[in-house]
């Protein structure tokens, strides 16, 4: 999910219940996250060593924690 913009995000976010109000990317995408039952790490020191392969935001969150 390299592409997706912060619009994109938002309506991610609101398809699973989650409201962004005024969260910030990296907030918004971890509560996204925790709803998918996943680890809150996103742009984290454990980015590499999460072991969430199937994650939806994994390749977006190696690049950012570079």
């Amino acid at each position: 999910n390299l592409n997706m913009n912060m619009k994109e995000i938002k309506i991610l976010a609101k398809q699973r219940g989650i409201i962004p109000g005024k969260l910030n990317k990296l907030s918004l995408i971890r509560h996204i996250q925790k709803g998918e039952g996943n680890n809150e790490c996103y742009a984290s020191t454990q980015s590499t060593t999460c072991g969430q392969m199937s994650c939806l935001w994994r390749a977006d969150c190696i690049k950012a924690d570079k």
